[in-house]
C-alpha cells in the first residue's frame, strides 16, 4: 500500500507550551488508523496540525508525497484532506442541504455533487429526511452525521475524524462505526481519534498511543488491543 500521510519529527506548541514532541506517524492508502490517548495527550493538536489550523514548530508533514506543513487549511482541503472536529463542523442556522452544499466548494467536488449526495444519503438516510431542516435543530447524533457527510462532499482522499462518538447514545455509536467502515470500504482512508477504544480497535487496521505529546506505542490493532497497558488504561481490563 502507498503511503498517503507521513509525519516526521513534528513538534507543535501553543505559545511557549509544547504539546507535541517529535511525532512520527504514517497512514497508508486504504487504512483506518486510530490514535488513542487520554485527555491532554495531544490528539486534537495533532489533527489540527495536520489540517493546517496549527503550524508545527518543527518537522515535516507529507500528503501523497507533497509537503503540506505551512500550507493554509483551505489549500490542504483542496489537496484532499477533510477534518471533522469533535465539536461543531456544521452551520446551525443553515439547512442540512445548505450545509452539504458548503462541502462542495472544492472545484472537483462541485462536478460530482449529485453522486456525492446519493452516497451520503445512502450512508445516513436520516439526512435525506431532514434535508430542509435547520442543522441546529438536529439531535446530537444527526449533527455528527451531518458534519461527516459535509466533509465527504469535498471528495477527500483522507478523512480525519476527532472523537466522532463523543456524547452519543450506544445505538447511535454503533451506527456511526458501521458508517465509518462503509466510508473506508468505498475507498476513503481514515485517521481516527476516538475515546471509545474498544469499538475503535475493532474497525482500525493500526493504532498509535499518545501520552504527553509523545507516541509511546504503535502496532496493528490486535497488538495494541492485547497490550497490557492499553488493556488497563483504555479497555478497563
Amino acid at each position: 500500500m502507498n503511503e498517503i500521510l507521513s509525519i516526521k519529527d513534528v513538534y507543535a506548541a501553543y505559545g511557549d507550551l509544547t504539546v507535541l514532541e517529535r511525532i512520527n506517524l504514517e497512514v497508508k492508502e486504504g487504512e483506518i488508523v486510530l490514535v488513542l490517548g487520554s485527555n491532554g495527550a495531544g490528539k486534537t493538536t495533532l489533527l489540527r496540525t495536520i489540517s493546517g489550523i496549527l503550524q508545527p514548530k518543527k518537522g515535516q508533514i507529507y500528503f501523497l508525497g507533497r509537503r503540506i506543513d505551512g500550507l493554509p487549511p483551505y489549500e490542504i482541503v483542496n489537496l484532499g484532506i477533510s477534518y471533522v472536529p469533535a465539536e461543531g463542523g456544521i452551520f446551525p442556522k443553515m439547512s442540512v442541504m445548505e450545509n452539504l452544499d458548503m462541502g462542495t466548494y472544492v472545484t472537483k467536488a462541485r462536478k460530482k455533487k449529485g453522486e456525492r449526495l446519493h452516497f451520503v444519503f445512502q450512508l445516513f438516510p436520516i439526512l435525506r429526511e431532514r434535508k430542509d431542516q435547520l442543522a441546529g435543530t438536529l439531535s446530537g447524533g444527526e449533527r455528527r452525521m451531518l458534519s461527516i457527510a459535509r466533509a465527504l462532499m469535498s471528495l477527500p482522499k483522507l478523512l480525519i475524524l476527532d472523537e466522532p462518538s463523543f456524547g452519543l447514545a450506544p445505538k447511535v455509536v454503533s451506527e456511526l462505526f458501521k458508517a465509518i467502515e462503509q466510508i473506508n470500504n468505498e475507498g476513503t482512508t481514515i485517521l481516527l481519534v476516538e475515546q471509545n477504544a474498544r469499538q475503535a480497535l475493532t474497525v482500525a487496521d493500526r493504532a498509535y498511543v499518545l501520552e504527553n505529546g509523545n507516541v509511546v506505542l504503535e502496532g496493528n490493532s490486535n497488538e495494541i488491543a492485547n497490550n497490557p497497558l492499553v488493556k488497563k488504561a483504555y479497555l478497563g481490563m
